[in-house]
C-alpha cells in the first residue's frame, strides 16, 4: 500500500514577523534628551511647529532629534513625516511647541551590482540597481508656551 503524503500550507517561521517589524521600526526614528521636567502628555494636534522662537515666554523641555525612513518617498511626504515625528515626540513630553533648530538631508546609499556565473555549458548573469530616497533629519527643542492658544 502506498503511503499517503499530506501537504500543508507553508507558513513563515515565527521570527519573520518580529524581524519585519524591527526592520520597519528602524526605518525612521525620533528621540529626545530631557533638559527640564516633562509635563503631562497632550494630544499631538495641540503641538505647534515654530521656525522662530515665540514672541512670548516659553520653557524648554527637551532636545528632539527625528529622521524619516528609507522608504519615505516624495519631498512633501518626507516633510510631513518628519514634522509628525517631532510633534508626536513633543506631545509625549507635554510640550505644546516644537522650535526647529536645524534640518537637512542625510545621504543614503545607492549602488549597482553585476553578477555572472556559470557551470558546464550554462551561463547566467544579472544586474541589480538599488536607489534609496534621501532621508530627512531635523533637530528641535520641545517647548511649553503658556500663552499659546489652547495652552
Amino acid at each position: 500500500m502506498a503511503a499517503i503524503r499530506q501537504e500543508t500550507a507553508m507558513s513563515p517561521p515565527p521570527f519573520v514577523p518580529v524581524v519585519l517589524a524591527a526592520l520597519l521600526a528602524g526605518c525612521a526614528s525620533a528621540s529626545h534628551v530631557m533638559i527640564s521636567d516633562p509635563r503631562p502628555p497632550i494630544a499631538v494636534e495641540q503641538v505647534r511647529i515654530y521656525v522662530q522662537p515665540p514672541q512670548t515666554r516659553y520653557v524648554e523641555i527637551a532636545l528632539l532629534d527625528a529622521s524619516t525612513g528609507e522608504f519615505t518617498y516624495g519631498a512633501q511626504n518626507r516633510d510631513n513625516t518628519l514634522m509628525n515625528r517631532l510633534r508626536a515626540e513633543a506631545a509625549k513630553l507635554g510640550a505644546n511647541g516644537v522650535l526647529l533648530q536645524e534640518r537637512g538631508q542625510v545621504p543614503s546609499g545607492s549602488g549597482v551590482g553585476i553578477g555572472v556565473g556559470g557551470g558546464g555549458r550554462h551561463v547566467g548573469g544579472g544586474v541589480s540597481v538599488g536607489i534609496n530616497a534621501p532621508k530627512e533629519r531635523a533637530r528641535a527643542v520641545a517647548i511649553w508656551v503658556p500663552d499659546a492658544p489652547g495652552g
